[in-house]
């Protein structure tokens, strides 16, 4: 039997070839190409004969068979409407060349007029993977909220970003809608340094706003490492994360993650901005710190992990 649905697997030498972020799995291998692919003639299983749009090789996955779905790195895949993925233990792999932001494999979602479209990209399965892949929105219709919304079950994205043009003035709208149970986010960028955000208002990058994505869900035992989270804020008032008392559940872990402001904008006076945590709480630990920021947070249940930083005579810290 073959590693793949690849003629003989890929091998080298008779060795199997996993890659950076080629997975080895049991199931079939679809490829995604909109320049060079046919939704109708092609049976996507082989990159001289990719299908043109994700959600084709979405349809053709099986729940819980550990399906892949390489996406080209040479043009945009346009959405036109929100991508809603249901099923179990489906990996989407991109860009597999480490890139923590500009991925060449992009996922994206400009204006629509559907309700239905509260994010570009709706995970609700469980053991789901990403890897290699930029996730943008450009979407002002009034129900969207943004990017991604994450609420399914041990979720891992692997060196994606996370980008949203859209409600600079909103409180309500973030790259990343976060209620997935055991999300696991490794070298992943949240935000941008580009854009900025109107006036002094919150727009988080992470929203933890409970069943935004679905009833009942809500962020529990998430982990953030090394990743970062960018902004340019409009006022003191703009934080990166954003929840209630009861939205984070258990733990959420930021290890190694960074929370950068552009020196062009404001300072934010919180980099998480949450209220006085009631079940659960948030854990700094490594080297996580926050730039051109006040404080990384004030609230109580946010724990902070961190080393303490010292001045020496060739190490300087700025006091705030």
């Amino acid at each position: 039997m073959s590693y793949t649905n690849f003629p003989n697997g890929i091998t080298s030498m008779g060795v199997p070839i996993l890659g950076t972020g080629m997975p080895l799995m049991c199931g079939n291998v679809y490829f995604v190409d909109p320049d060079a692919g046919d939704d109708t003639h092609y049976d996507g299983k082989s990159a001289d004969k990719p299908f043109a749009t994700i959600d084709k090789a979405l349809d053709s996955c099986t729940t819980n068979n550990d399906d892949v779905i390489v996406l080209s790195t040479n043009t945009t895949h346009t959405l036109t409407e929100m991508l809603t993925i249901s099923i179990n233990r489906v990996h989407f792999v991109g860009d597999i060349f480490g890139r923590q932001y500009g991925q060449r494999a992009k996922i994206s979602l400009g204006v629509t007029t559907a309700v239905t479209d509260v994010f570009a990209v709706k995970n609700t399965g469980v053991g789901n993977t990403f890897t290699g892949i930029k996730f943008m929105c450009s979407n002002t219709l009034t129900q969207n909220v943004g990017t991604v919304g994450e609420g399914g079950e041990y979720a891992v994205y692997r060196n994606c970003e996370f980008y949203n043009s859209a409600k600079l003035t909103s409180d309500t709208h973030a790259e990343l809608i976060l209620n997935g149970d055991s999300a696991q986010f490794y070298n992943c960028t949240f935000g941008s340094l580009a854009d900025a955000v109107s006036g002094d208002k919150i727009r988080p990058a992470v929203l933890l706003t409970a069943a935004t994505v679905a009833a009942g869900k809500v962020s529990r035992d998430v982990m953030f490492d090394n990743c970062r989270f960018w902004k340019q804020a409009g006022g003191t008032t703009t934080a990166f994360i954003k929840g209630a008392a009861a939205d984070v559940e258990r733990i959420m872990e930021f290890h190694n993650c960074q929370f950068i402001a552009n020196v062009l904008g404001a300072v934010p006076a919180v980099a998480i901005d949450v209220a006085t945590l009631t079940v659960g709480e948030i854990i700094l630990t490594g080297d996580t710190c926050a730039i051109e920021c006040t404080k990384i947070a004030t609230a109580t249940g946010v724990i902070n992990c961190t080393p303490q930083r010292v001045a020496t005579a060739t190490i300087g810290i700025q006091a705030t």
